[in-house]
């Protein structure tokens, strides 16, 4: 099987807009890489490690209609797009071709690098990721602010649901970070897989639990995290409720700034949430529930 890849040149403030823009539309894989020579530095508190300049490659099946594509992305978001290339690439596991691109992300107590790559920092946790074919490798700003949490929260001895896990990158951190037990559930079983061979390949897989929503056990745990979309959040809230124990942790992701408030009030009844946590756009909640 061969693939059709689309790349061009973008700003980096317009990377994420226009990652979401590809992954709606079907992208398989969506990377960055830097456009010359320029040095990426630790970014400021809030911001995506991306470079000033940035080339963003996307990977679609053969039928899709890149040049379609590409006459859409311009309608969108204007001549910010630019130097377009459209390729046909043989069959090869691109998955890991991408973990070229992946450079090693800090947050704070936690790491997340490509297996091959060294630690920057020799005293912090490091998480090893290969995301195979499941979302989430901490670049993206959704993702980047839960293991931030998880970063400044260790949830030394606690159980932990990762809801809608993907990579299993935040269930796996947890583990990293001293969870005691994490469950980890998602309706794609690409995603279970992916999840339990990163919690192998960092040393965690025999304190993780991965299942299908309708297998998840009876339980409540002290940390439920969901990091999906506005829409199945809300849709979720009886469920991650029921999850979730007395006095515990709800963390909430995927959502857009003006969304906040809808989702948060699909939750009002049973938590007492925390001002918004905002990043590019982007927007994590945090809910204790009440006694």
């Amino acid at each position: 099987m061969s693939w059709r890849q689309l790349s061009f040149t973008l700003p980096r403030e317009a990377a994420d807009a226009v990652a979401d823009f590809l992954e709606q539309r079907e992208a398989q894989a969506v990377t960055f890489a830097e456009e010359g020579a320029e040095e990426l530095f630790e970014p400021p508190p809030g911001e995506t490690p991306l470079w000033k300049h940035t080339r963003l490659t996307a990977l679609f099946d053969m039928e899709a209609d890149t040049r379609k594509l590409e006459a859409a992305l311009i309608e969108r978001f204007g001549d910010r797009l630019q130097s377009f290339r459209h390729e046909i690439l043989p069959d090869q596991p691109w998955e890991r071709a991408w973990l070229e691109h992946f450079r090693p992300l800090d947050f704070g107590r936690l790491w997340v690098c490509p297996g091959d790559q060294p630690l920057p920092d020799p005293e912090a946790v490091r998480l090893i990721l290969d995301p195979g074919l499941a979302f989430g490798t901490g670049t993206h700003p959704t993702t980047a602010m839960c293991l931030k949490w998880l970063a400044e929260n260790e949830p030394d001895g606690k159980t932990v649901i990762d809801y809608g896990c993907g990579s299993g990158i935040l269930g796996v951190a947890a583990l990293l970070l001293g969870a005691d037990r994490v469950y980890a559930c998602d309706i794609d079983p690409h995603a279970l897989t992916a999840t339990l061979e990163n919690a192998r390949k960092n040393g965690v897989a025999e304190r993780l639990t991965c299942c299908y929503p309708q297998t998840m056990p009876k339980l409540t745990a002290d940390i439920v995290m969901a990091n999906i979309l506005a829409g199945p959040l809300i849709e979720l809230a009886e469920t991650l409720t029921a999850l979730t124990r007395t006095g515990g942790s709800l963390v909430l992701s995927g959502i857009l700034a003006d969304q906040a408030e809808a989702v948060q009030q699909a939750y009002q009844a049973d938590f007492d949430f925390q001002s918004p946590f905002v990043e590019a756009g982007w927007t994590r909640l945090l809910g204790i529930k009440r006694t």
